[in-house]
């Protein structure tokens, strides 16, 4: 497999990939933009930190006004591009406004969603931000390059063609989707065959010729305006596994020669879909290696930092976990769907704060999906920001899986991400323990709680021997389940408000005081002394195992 090196996809490569269909240059120079540095989601409310040779999505910048005002913004902050909805202001202002902030001008078309967008433009960009290792080439494109591929094989058929998945969605597309029927166009702009088009194909059965056979299937259109130019498809396959299948939009039956090309781009499509597999689980593994170097710490996490782009920044870290299963409920299979199950999460956080801020790095490590969350040199409410992007993030998965994420505090800039890391692993510690209805905490809420954790391993790790008051108390219940540390839990809780204790442990309040006095004779503890009182309450914080129950 020979070795190329490819540079960053440019706004000249998106403009030839979706354009026509999603993209229009409306001013710019697209040749003079470089490479692009990533894909942002503009938000007027919370501005984000842009990466260098941004391409800007513009959502809800309708006005002239406000057109001509983010592009000076974005001119200042050295973006490329700003994708506006069609159509564009048509203004001389923003014209002139573009020309002197050096930023190209897009309209993305009307009926096309922004969120396929975003996800067709970070795919196609491909941004190589886990090392500085070159991808090969599979028959001369690029491997994984799916929209190179789709092009290739457009101009061998000399239709324009699709790459789709076994359920329908378009993986990649060619140029010149135009000269299809709307039903293509549809189909590209929703990444997704339209259901009506599912049933008609799969009415005629030709899924079921497709799949079960390697021939190229023709497919006759209905004749409706809307889908009226034939289709060919063929079936991609690894061996016996179904991949996905290409489809082109012809309006004559294809010759020997085009039909042989068909089955060779297949083939080709087949090797491009299984690279991009392993390079997808490769680029994982990789990336939770310099994640977890970098919350190290040491003196490979600056080497580490810099290959995931963040030499420069500061950041907070998130960690998210999900309970494990139940002791009774371990087995191989459950254990098996459980880390299946964690690394989707993983997977699905990661996406999540990519779409926050497109230099945020993750990874699992262990059974710990943490999370990088860069902040600007400047920016005073980090955390707060962490604290939004996690209860977002827990909201959008919902309730069927009890998350948990701990924040820890914001590191000034690469190197003190490992104590932030160390943050994020005790909050997290706290909820695991037992932060009751609490899905979310920053160690800066919870860090007296840790402190007690701690303050009970080392107490555990030494094995002192339990003596004193609280000892003593211990002793007599398990002798004469006589309930007295339960009362002393409920008197100290109650701030000594005897007729609230004896409420809470559904006795009358001269038993609460008789028991109260047999407190103090056995504990042999003064309970008027603030310091006596503040040692117990501590003991009974860090009370643990079955003598716990005995409370």
């Amino acid at each position: 497999m020979a070795v190329t090196g490819r540079p960053r996809a440019g706004l000249g490569r998106v403009l030839e990939d979706l354009g026509t269909t999603l993209l229009d240059l409306v001013c710019g120079d697209p040749d003079s933009a470089g490479a692009i540095g990533g894909v942002v989601i503009h938000d007027p409310l919370d501005e984000p930190v842009l990466p260098r040779r941004a391409l800007v999505l513009g959502i809800g910048v309708h006005t002239a006004d406000e057109t001509v005002r983010l592009l000076g913004e974005l001119g200042a902050a050295d973006a490329a591009a700003l994708v506006v909805r069609a159509p564009a202001p048509a203004d001389p202002a923003v014209t002139a406004a573009a020309e002197a902030a050096g930023v190209a001008l897009l309209a993305l078309t009307r009926g096309a969603s922004w969120a396929q967008l975003a996800a067709m433009l970070r795919s196609l960009l491909a941004e190589d931000d886990v090392g500085e290792g070159e991808p090969g080439t599979l028959g001369g494109i690029p491997s994984g390059d799916l929209f190179a591929v789709a092009n290739a094989v457009a101009a061998l058929l000399d239709a324009p063609i699709t790459i789709e998945d076994r359920s329908s969605r378009v993986l990649a597309f060619s140029g010149r989707q135009d000269e299809a029927d709307p039903s293509r166009v549809e189909t590209v702009l929703g990444r997704q065959v339209p259901e009506r088009f599912t049933r008609f194909l799969e009415d005629q059965g030709v899924f079921r010729a497709l799949y079960r056979g390697d021939q190229p299937v023709q497919v006759a259109p209905p004749a409706t305006e809307e889908f009226h130019i034939p289709r060919v498809a063929i079936a991609v396959r690894a061996g016996d596994e179904l991949l996905g299948s290409i489809w082109a939009a012809v309006r004559t039956p294809l010759n020997a020669q085009r039909t042989q090309a068909l089955h060779d781009a297949a083939k080709l499509v087949a090797l491009h879909l299984l690279r991009q597999r392993a390079g997808a689980d490769v680029e994982r593994r990789l990336r939770a290696d310099l994640v977890a170097t970098v919350l190290e710490g040491g003196p490979r996490a600056t080497e580490a930092l810099a290959r995931l782009g963040l030499a420069d920044h500061g950041g907070v870290v998130l960690a998210l976990t999900a309970p494990d299963p139940p002791e009774a409920a371990v087995s191989t299979a459950v254990h098996a769907r459980h880390a299946a199950e964690r690394q989707r999460l993983a997977d699905a956080f990661a996406m999540h704060l990519s779409a926050v801020h497109p230099r945020s790095a993750s990874g699992l490590i262990g059974d710990v999906a943490y999370g990088i969350l860069p902040v600007a040199a400047h920016t005073c409410d980090g955390e707060e920001r962490a604290v939004r992007v996690g209860t977002d993030f827990l909201s959008r998965i919902g309730d069927r899986l009890h998350l948990l994420i701990g924040i820890g505090p914001r590191a000034a800039d690469g190197g003190g991400l490992a104590r932030s890391r160390e943050g994020a692993d005790r909050a997290l510690r706290v909820l695991r323990t037992g932060g009751g209805p609490r899905r979310l905490a920053r160690i800066a809420d919870v860090h007296i709680e840790a402190l007690l954790l701690e303050l009970a391993d080392l107490t555990a790790e030494r094995g002192d021997p339990a003596d004193g008051p609280l000892a003593r108390l211990l002793a007599y219940d398990r002798a004469h389940d006589a309930h007295l540390v339960g009362t002393l839990r409920a008197w100290l809780n109650a701030f000594g408000d005897v007729p609230a204790a004896a409420a809470s442990m559904y006795v009358h309040q001269n038993t609460f005081r008789y028991r109260l006095r047999r407190v103090a004779e056995v504990a042999q503890a003064d309970l008027a002394d603030p310091e006596a009182r503040f040692a117990l309450m501590l003991q009974l914080r860090l009370l643990q195992g079955p003598d716990a129950a005995a409370g």
